[in-house]
């Protein structure tokens, strides 16, 4: 067998640790898969003070990247620190010290990608990270390289373990969304600071990613429409589950008219569906090929070892000169093509409404007749008769209408004197698909 390869890891955190164990435990097997053995010559750590039990000597183990960059010896580095600084700076420094840069930081990717991915390039190098986006599902080789001889139709996926963990809970327990947060927290499925989970930033990133990989774009992530699930209650579920839905956190990307549309948002998805039969922290992804069809795929998003799982891969795939023909192939559109820019392409799609409303007569007909006026039809209709005090739930299935349409009629509907509070909105994923079109660019 030949010299082995030697690879420096940055992070020794749950995923970093993850990875050196399996590229111990699992030597032999890894190194028929590479055709060479991998070492792990160094690691690089932000806290030397911290106890690690890892199968690594502690001379192996060090404070500076330069310890990894200025090694020639080691040809692979292997990126598991969180965040953009000092996480892009490192990744320069592997870069442009001839080395090839796995990672599984999506923010980095999706904030810096452009800058990073031109310089590999220039540098003959490649950066791989299927770990990046939905943890041990391999949907970045799937489309990479599995799907290459189709034209990507569309993406739809559950790409956050955290937001769906609570929302399929809440369903399943019928408890409200600030306890299954705190249980998600005491898991271990939610940091103590949960944000980027539950306002969809996390999703939207890892969307943007998946994007540059299926359409040859790179999209801001910050350009995609992002609501959170904050803002789900057991209301809410329960008429969804009325129409046959379940609620679940879904991104999606699709063609439109030739430019690309994207969204994240909690969305009524139909119940007895694979994406709505996604349960706990999993994620699941379906793509529309125009040759192959839909496929589904589905898995653990995240957790030590699924996630340490893909970044081996994605260090075999570097060894062996995969992930270089992969990665040269990728980011197929100039960033600045009209396919890239999003703004103001939507999907038409159904929405679910929620309008609190005082229950006295005129109150359907105007709020009709307002949806009316937005070219909004309505498909059904739902309101229960209370015998409360107060307002009441109207709740309406629309047919398709555009996005802007309906946030017009719901901005008008707002100001009725009827209104009392505010309404809710959530799109309704059907099995609608775009025609096949190439995008502009």
């Amino acid at each position: 067998m030949s010299e082995p390869v030697r690879v420096g890891v940055i992070g020794l955190g749950t995923v970093g640790s993850g990875v050196v164990r399996l590229l111990a435990e699992s030597a032999d097997q890894i190194a028929r898969h590479a055709g060479r053995r991998i070492l792990v010559e160094r690691a690089v750590v932000k806290d030397l003070t911290k106890p690690r039990h890892v199968p690594l000597a502690s001379d192996r183990i060090s404070g500076e990247i330069t310890d990894i960059a200025g090694d020639d010896s080691i040809s692979v580095g292997v990126l598991l620190v969180g965040g953009l600084e000092p996480a892009r700076s490192m990744a320069v420094a592997l870069l442009e010290s001839g080395k090839d840069v796995v990672t599984a930081n999506k923010a980095l990717l999706a904030e810096h990608g452009p800058e990073l991915f031109a310089l590999a390039r220039a540098k003959g190098r490649s950066i791989a990270f299927e770990a990046a986006v939905a943890g041990g599902i391999p949907i970045v080789a799937a489309i990479g390289e599995c799907l290459a001889a189709n034209r990507i139709e569309s993406i739809r996926g559950i790409l956050n373990g955290t937001s769906n963990f609570i929302l399929s809970t809440m369903e399943e327990e019928g408890a409200d969304y600030a306890a299954v947060l705190k249980l998600a927290q005491q898991k271990g499925f939610a940091e103590a600071d949960p944000a980027m989970d539950v306002d969809g930033t996390d999703a939207t990133q890892k969307l943007a990613i998946l994007a540059h990989l299926a359409f040859g774009v790179w999209v801001p992530w910050r350009d995609i429409p992002q609501t959170g699930i904050e803002a789900i209650d057991q209301e809410l579920m329960a008429f969804a589950a009325e129409f046959g839905y379940r609620i679940r956190l879904v991104a999606v990307a699709a063609r439109v008219n030739g430019r690309l549309a994207m969204r994240v948002s909690p969305t009524l998805v139909k119940a007895g569906t694979p994406l709505a039969e996604t349960r706990e922290a999993y994620n699941a992804v379906s793509i529309v090929g125009d040759a192959v069809g839909r496929m589904f795929f589905h898995g653990l998003g995240a957790g030590q070892m699924p996630t340490a799982s893909a970044v081996v891969a994605d260090i075999i795939d570097t060894v062996v000169g995969r992930a270089a023909i992969t990665f040269r192939t990728t980011g197929l559109l100039d960033p600045d093509s009209p396919a890239a820019r999003i703004a103001g392409v939507e999907m038409p799609e159904r929405h679910f409404l929620r309008i609190p409303v005082l229950d006295r007569p005129g109150v359907m007909a105007e709020i009709s007749g307002t949806l009316g006026r937005h070219g909004i039809s309505i498909a059904s209709l739902i309101q229960h008769e209370t015998g409360m005090p107060g307002p009441v739930p109207m709740v309406i299935m629309t047919h398709h209408a555009s996005p802007a349409a309906v946030a017009g009629a719901l901005t008008e509907i707002a100001v009725c004197d009827a209104v009392q509070g505010t309404s809710a909105c959530l799109p309704v994923l059907d099995d609608w698909q775009p025609a096949a079109e190439h995008l502009e660019g």
